[in-house]
C-alpha cells in the first residue's frame, strides 16, 4: 500500500492537469475508479506475499521474492513514466514488461503456494486492461 501511495501522491499534479487534456479511448474509466480498484489490488499482493512469506525457505521462495520485487518496482515506476514525465509511449513499453512480470510472478508463486498466485488473478486482469488503455491513450495522442 505504501509503494502506491507514494507513486500516487507524486503524480497528483499530473492526473489532475496534464492527463484531463488527453484525448481517451471510449472505454477509459472514471478516474475515481482507479484508487478503489488499486486498493484492493495492493492488500491482494500484501496478502499473496504474506503467504509466501509462511511458505518453506528454498530457492523457490527466493525467486518469488525476486520477481515479486521486480514487479513491484516495474509497478512504481509506471505512474512516473506516465503522469510525471508524461511519455505514454515509454510507460506503454513498460507496463508491457509489467504485465509479463505478473505472468512469471503468478507462476513462481504458484509453486509456492497455489493461493498466493490465484490472488494475482485480477492484478493480472487490471493490468493487461491498463496495458490496453495505456498503448490506446499513446496511440490517440501521438504526433
Amino acid at each position: 500500500m505504501l509503494i502506491g501511495s507514494l507513486s500516487g501522491l507524486a503524480n497528483v499534479g499530473s492526473i489532475t492537469g496534464w492527463f484531463v487534456n488527453l484525448k481517451k479511448p471510449v472505454f477509459n474509466p472514471p478516474n475515481y475508479l482507479f484508487g478503489p480498484v488499486w486498493t484492493l489490488l495492493y492488500i491482494l499482493l500484501g496478502i499473496s506475499f504474506y503467504l509466501i512469506l509462511r511458505t518453506p525457505d528454498t530457492g523457490l521462495r527466493t525467486m518469488a521474492f525476486i520477481v515479486f520485487g521486480i514487479q513491484l518496482l516495474l509497478n512504481f515506476s509506471w505512474s512516473f513514466l506516465f503522469f510525471y514525465f508524461k511519455w505514454p509511449f515509454v510507460a506503454f513499453v513498460e507496463i508491457t514488461i509489467l504485465w509479463l512480470f505478473i505472468v512469471i510472478m503468478i507462476f513462481t508463486f504458484y509453486r509456492n503456494s497455489p493461493l498466493a498466485a490465484y490472488l494475482q488473478i485480477p492484478y493480472l486482469l487490471w493490468v493487461s486492461f491498463a496495458t490496453i488503455l495505456n498503448g490506446s491513450i499513446w496511440y490517440l495522442n501521438r504526433k
